[in-house]
């Protein structure tokens, strides 16, 4: 039998028909499925355009924010995010926003439709935030990156006009720096009273220090600046930082250099990373080392309690691998115990006494709480305190004006004896 022969045969047998039948439906409908499935990935990869965000990154939540104001309002599938917000009458009000919960939603914008997809990993943990990791992830038509970069972009304007006029506060978390509570609405820079010229000489040089950048940069000196306010407790120095922070619109970033996790790569990784446009605060530098002059004895002590070491510090403010355009505040009720290598120029360039109230002082404090007052009276109250003792303190004169808030500025002027009583 030839071959046309035996293939005529197999022809004209059913069973066979059938079988090459069925193989070549087989046959086509995975050369279609695989067809199918390569020309979506190359649809993906050339005509759309994807973005993850991380939780850890920091536009996370400004991303999660503008979702939920512009884009999926009408989504059934929700979470809540609770805050609470003080007015200036005192009373907290309760504000629920519903933001997209984990899962896909759509939604328009500036007619291109976006896939907004959001994950979370059960069994993957952020080890610096301990919250489950989440992504959300935004798909679009088109290879318009713009379209990403205008969301991002207002959706950082949108975070900035939340806290527009406030005073945000970041404390160290793991090597990043977080918002600490709630922002604060700015303190007006008047409204903290030091003797006369402090204030506009440290606020003189900050302001001359940020419009000098390309100057040091020319000159090679190092874009960064310390300051030094010593003097008693209660004296006003926290409180002008914060006010000079509302007044420059900066933020805060309060570091505790006696923070059992912090050691001195981390504390020089957070002196990098810190957020722009805010001041780095170190309260109390004393209670963290003791000057090297002192006594071995208690140069152990206070090393046994610490895992961040002098030497490591004084490299984070002025060393090889210090970071530039900074501004460091220091505070200090003792400048005496501070280690000379730690207070010279290059690490502190401005050293401020914050003392007790002066009669300049007491004056304008007085005038501020009770504006309405015959000319003499600031000048009696200033006296009458004087009279009793040189060394009182602003926090104690603001505590006495807020006990006797409602008496009247004669009174408050006559009975300053009960500054000393509590």
């Amino acid at each position: 039998m030839t071959v046309s022969e035996y293939l005529t045969t197999l022809g004209d047998n059913p069973y066979f028909g059938a079988g090459f039948g069925l193989f070549g439906l087989g046959a086509g409908a995975a050369i279609l499925r695989k067809g199918l499935q390569a020309s979506l990935i190359l649809f993906r990869r050339h005509y759309m355009i994807t973005l993850e965000v991380p939780c850890r990154d920091k536009s996370y939540q400004w991303l999660l924010h503008w979702i939920t104001v512009r884009g999926a309002r009408k989504t059934q599938h929700l979470s809540v995010e609770t805050t609470f917000e003080q007015h200036d009458t005192g009373h907290i009000k309760t504000k629920y926003d519903f933001i997209p919960s984990i899962g896909t939603h759509y939604f328009n914008h500036k007619g291109s439709w976006i896939k907004v997809e959001r994950t979370r990993e059960q069994h993957t943990l952020d080890l610096h935030m301990g919250v489950p990791w989440e992504t959300v992830t935004l798909t679009s038509l088109g290879k318009n990156k713009g379209l990403y970069f205008d969301i991002l972009e207002e959706a950082r304007q949108m975070a900035l006009t939340q806290t527009e006029g406030k005073t945000i506060m970041y404390t160290a978390m793991g090597p990043d720096w977080r918002p600490f509570g709630h922002p604060r609405k700015r303190r007006p820079l008047d409204s903290v009273i030091l003797d006369t010229g402090i204030s506009d000489r440290i606020l003189s040089d900050v302001e001359d220090f940020l419009q000098a950048a390309a100057w040091y940069g020319d000159r090679g000196i190092p874009y960064r600046r310390g300051y030094l306010l010593h003097g008693p407790p209660g004296c006003g120095k926290s409180s002008y930082i914060t006010a000079l922070a509302g007044e420059l619109s900066f933020g805060i970033c309060v570091l505790n250099l006696s923070d059992r996790g912090l050691t001195d790569d981390r504390l020089n990784h957070l002196l990098s990373v810190a957020p722009q446009n805010t001041i780095i605060l170190l309260e109390d530098i004393d209670a963290a080392f003791v000057s090297r002059e002192d006594s071995a004895q208690a140069k152990t002590a206070y090393e046994g309690l610490n895992r961040v070491t002098f030497s490591g510090l004084l490299n984070c403010l002025d060393g090889v691998a210090s970071t530039e355009a900074r501004i460091v505040f220091m505070t200090t009720n003792y400048v005496e115990r501070l280690d000379p290598a730690l207070v010279r120029p290059g690490r502190v360039d401005v050293k401020e006494y914050i003392g007790f109230c002066t009669e300049p002082q007491l004056k304008k404090m007085f005038t501020r709480f009770y504006q309405t007052v015959s000319p003499d009276l600031p000048d009696k109250f200033a006296r009458n305190v004087l009279a009793q003792s040189k060394n009182v303190s602003a926090a104690q004169i603001q505590g006495y004006f807020m006990r006797h808030k409602a008496d009247s500025p004669n009174v408050v002027a006559e009975n300053v004896k009960e500054i000393w009583e509590e």
